[in-house]
């Protein structure tokens, strides 16, 4: 199982609470807004695949209808302060590749925060590309398995482009291409199968695998510290951690 999907499912396991998904929501605004901006001020999905990926993701996480429109009205005029993105790559505490996105509209006090938990929690900020060409950047969806098997269910995004699946417990996570995750989500959705989220991802390449129990909860922590920034968007490790230890 790929470090990234391993971290997706213990997030799954442990579930969010209602604190957590507020910065959630706060989050998906982000990319809503940036979505918008960096699409050319287009606010119809159809026509701008940034847009509709954030808010499938916003769907997937039940934010509300109105929170949506808030935010792509807020892009559409322009309210608020300038929003930039930016990519972090370090090492976690023993070893492990992190590679960090956020969106922020203060690029030094966004640096400052990362790099503050790398340093305070036995991991080091990296340089950009030292942990890059360890992960592959694809379109990943989280689908209900609903009973099917993977390979029914990979016979089925097969045919839109689908390039793996993988098994995670009740759902399965589809793999492809990155400009064909819009493709294959509505093939899914057309045969009927519950799609929970669809995204770009950095999937890892290279594991790092921790067999220690202290280890794995300095692991665990640490990206937790890291999401917990209201900056960061989405945190992507190459740690695979035994299942009797998670």
């Amino acid at each position: 199982m790929s470090g990234h999907s391993k971290w997706a499912t213990i997030k799954r396991q442990k579930g969010a609470n209602d604190a957590k998904r507020g910065k959630i929501f706060t989050k998906i605004s982000y990319s809503i807004t940036t979505a918008v901006r960096e699409g050319g001020g287009v606010i119809d999905p159809e026509s701008n695949p940034r847009l509709r990926m954030a808010i499938e993701e916003a769907k997937s996480q039940n934010m509300p209808k109105e929170n949506i429109q808030r935010a792509i009205a807020r892009a559409a005029g322009r309210d608020g302060g300038e929003m930039s993105e930016a990519v972090y790559e370090g090492f976690g505490p023993g070893g492990f590749s992190v590679i960090v996105e956020a969106l922020t509209d203060n690029i030094q006090r966004t640096v400052s925060e990362v790099k503050n938990i790398f340093s305070k929690n036995g991991g080091s900020l990296g340089s950009q590309g030292s942990v890059l060409y360890q992960f592959s950047k694809k379109g990943e969806i989280v689908i209900d398995k609903n009973g099917k098997s993977l390979d029914e269910l990979f016979l089925i995004a097969a045919e839109s482009g689908a390039d793996d699946i993988e098994d995670d417990e009740s759902n399965a996570i589809i793999y492809t291409l990155p400009d064909q995750v819009g493709k294959v989500r509505m093939k899914l959705a057309d045969e009927g199968i519950g799609v929970k989220s669809a995204e770009l991802s950095f999937t890892p390449t290279v594991l790092t695998e921790i067999t220690d129990k202290n280890q794995a909860k300095k692991a665990m922590d640490f990206v937790e510290k890291l999401e917990g920034l209201s900056d960061v968007q989405k945190v992507y490790v190459n740690f695979d951690i035994a299942d009797d230890l998670v």
